[in-house]
């Protein structure tokens, strides 16, 4: 727990960034604290990073962050982003830029406790250490996250220009105030809860206090800040907390998420109950899509499909989440049990 003072000015220095590398860091936190199965949206998107995870050898940075830290993590794992919207490359290169000093007395103080093992060395080596966890994460935002970020940047670029808004109109109280479940405002005080720890961990949670003078806050929402709170404090002049941003249904879109067992296109069962172009619609959402994703995937007027999808929720086969400006269609438990009960064909026709 993190107990931060925060005077009028650093409040009045509020800003909002984007950060792949804090997403990527999440991520891994969430895996940890979700060893058997992720909840939804992040449970096929959990199942592959697990994957290629399992697919990995030797000690690396994704090991290091899901097995070998109990959730936490010094600051130096995810610097400052650069810019407002940095790539991952860029927030890498930071992170090979830290200066071993600042390793060193950012261990010091995370881990007043004792420092894990998995760590010893990165007192001793820190240079050398820190470009092969910047390869691994690299190689593991590839592997795992690259291909959603588009998806992902839309979502967090909607949350930024709402966040913005509010701390325009209502000033800086009011966006901090419900933040996140584990973020409390109590003016001058945010208290951040970085991690819930799990029985075992709780006798080696470290409470510590920042007074944040004449700096800057910024504030990172993260789709995967379910996973873990980040909170970098090691700064002079900027002190960053993440939180829980909207939008993490964009993570389901998935492939992994398809229905064991389902084949390519609808099978003639569902075609005979539902008509072919809204049997085309049920067995397309076993991936989680807009209106316009279904329309360019089946080749079907979006008038066509929004008629579709109007008459499956009203039956309760399809729900609809809301990310900024786009609908996400999925299935609800009746619409799985319809594709998994009515296809692949056995003998019909």
């Amino acid at each position: 727990m993190i107990r931060i003072e925060l005077d009028q000015p650093t409040m009045e220095r509020t800003r909002i960034a984007i950060s792949p590398l804090w997403e990527c860091v999440a991520s891994l936190h969430l895996l940890a604290r979700s060893p058997d199965d992720a909840p939804w949206p992040y449970t096929g998107w959990a199942r592959h990073a697990r994957r290629y995870l399992s697919s990995t050898s030797g000690p690396n940075g994704p090991q290091l962050l899901t097995h070998g830290l109990s959730g936490r993590s010094p600051d130096f794992f995810t610097p400052l982003p650069p810019s407002p919207a940095p790539t991952i490359a860029e927030e890498l290169d930071a992170l090979r830029a830290t200066d071993p000093e600042i390793v060193r007395a950012e261990l010091d103080r995370e881990y007043a406790d004792g420092l894990p093992p998995a760590l010893e060395r990165f007192r001793d080596r820190p240079g050398p250490l820190l470009d092969r966890l910047a390869d691994s994460l690299q190689a593991y935002w590839d592997a795992t996250l690259a291909g959603h970020w588009p998806a992902m940047r839309s979502a967090l670029e909607e949350e930024v220009i709402l966040r913005s808004r509010s701390l325009a109109a209502a000033g800086p109280d009011a966006l901090l105030t419900g933040l996140h479940d584990r973020v409390r405002w109590d003016r001058p005080t945010l208290t951040v809860i970085k991690s819930v720890p799990k029985a075992s961990d709780k006798a080696h949670c470290v409470a510590y206090d920042v007074i944040a003078t004449d700096q800057r806050l910024l504030l990172i929402p993260l789709l995967f800040s379910r996973g873990a709170l980040i909170c970098h404090v090691s700064d002079r002049r900027v002190l960053a907390v993440s939180y829980q941003s909207r939008g993490a249904v964009a993570l389901a879109d998935e492939p992994s998420l398809r229905v064991e067992g389902a084949i390519d296109a609808p099978s003639a069962r569902l075609v005979a109950l539902l008509g072919r172009g809204r049997a085309s619609v049920v067995h397309s959402l076993m991936t989680p899509n807009t209106t316009a994703g279904l329309a360019a995937e089946l080749g079907l007027a979006r008038s066509s499909v929004s008629e579709h999808l109007t008459g499956l929720h009203a039956a309760g086969i399809v729900h609809r989440h809301r990310v900024g400006r786009r609908v996400f269609y999925g299935l609800e438990p009746a619409g799985v049990s319809l594709v998994s009960l009515l296809g692949p064909d056995r003998g019909f026709g």
